[in-house]
């Protein structure tokens, strides 16, 4: 397993040229006035597949062996990374097993399916007991297990190459708002910037009910599971991975901890104010900035909107 650098970043950047959409950043605003700087956003939610989790995907199983494209890999998804997943295997012909939450978001399920994943409800709400299935079944069966975050190789392609768009398209920015999940993202970015920028700010953006790294950071050591609860944001919810802390550990300057309310003002925000549907998950950064609670923002700030996939049903709850 390689280790997270600037070397491992620079390959997935190679690796992505032309596979992946470079997405936009434009200005916003309506929260460059809230926050009292600029403000921009980072459209990953513009991504093909609906999200950033494309760029880990593509750069992982484009260099599995013959033998392990065969074989065929198990993962486990809250949707955005089993759907890019199963994009990428479908283009390499490498054969996919998919385990998603019970609760997973409907829209998500049906755009595995339909890109001909075998995907598996697990008899779990949460992502961590799900995850624990698939590891599993992976063993088992003898077939690779596709982490969706606690891999140097996916911090630098979903965090690592983000960030180095972000920095060469809005070069004034020094204060990054990033949403956390299981780090992925969250970890490659901070690794980048803190590495070409090292006076720039990283704020963590997570819900409040599923906070494993700010709960991390308390206890000196990742947080790795966390009970399930129920929330629209499944990108949100579960523990942090340890490869990730260690990227965000010295490298994070804040946590905002967001509740469900809030992310969906966000949502609410962005249709009504910039036009553009994002799922509950990507809010969340957006939800700092709205609530305060990001802290008072004393440089150009950038805010990654990480995706777009949600459901009819999940929309017209957020908007009702």
């Amino acid at each position: 397993m390689p280790e997270l650098d600037m070397t491992l970043i620079q390959d997935a950047r190679r690796a992505l040229d032309g596979r992946i959409r470079r997405t936009p950043i434009e200005p916003s605003p309506a929260l460059s006035e809230a926050a009292k700087v600029p403000v921009f956003l980072k459209l990953e939610s513009l991504q093909l597949t609906g999200s950033f989790k494309i760029r880990g995907a593509w750069f992982v199983l484009s260099r599995l062996s013959a033998d392990e494209r065969q074989r065929g890999i198990v993962t486990c998804s809250a949707g955005n990374h089993g759907k890019a997943v199963a994009t990428v295997a479908r283009e390499l012909g490498i054969p996919t097993e998919i385990h998603v939450p019970r609760d997973v978001d409907q829209a998500k399920y049906e755009a595995m399916v339909a890109l001909g994943a075998r995907v598996i409800r697990s008899d779990f709400e949460g992502y961590d007991d799900t995850q624990e299935v698939a590891r599993a079944e992976a063993a088992r069966s003898g077939r690779p297990f596709l982490t969706a975050y606690d891999d140097a190789r996916i911090l630098a392609a979903s965090g690592g190459t983000l960030a180095a768009e972000v920095v060469e398209d809005c070069p004034e920015a020094r204060t990054f708002l990033l949403p956390v999940g299981g780090g992925g993202l969250a970890g490659g970015f901070a690794y980048y910037v803190k590495t070409v920028r090292a006076d720039s700010r990283v704020i963590g953006c997570q819900h409040e009910g599923s906070p494993a790294l700010a709960l991390s950071l308390e206890r000196g050591e990742a947080v790795t599971t966390l009970p399930a609860f129920a929330t629209t944001a499944g990108g949100l919810e579960g523990g942090l991975g340890r490869i990730c802390f260690d990227a965000l550990r010295t490298r994070v300057d804040g946590v905002a901890l967001l509740g469900e309310a809030e992310i969906f003002e966000g949502v609410r925000f962005m249709l009504e104010r910039h036009q553009y549907l994002i799922e509950p998950s990507a809010a969340v950064t957006v939800a700092a900035i709205l609530t305060g609670k990001a802290g008072g923002l004393a440089s150009p700030t950038a805010v990654v909107i990480s995706g777009r996939n949600v459901a009819l049903s999940t929309l017209r709850r957020i908007l009702a």
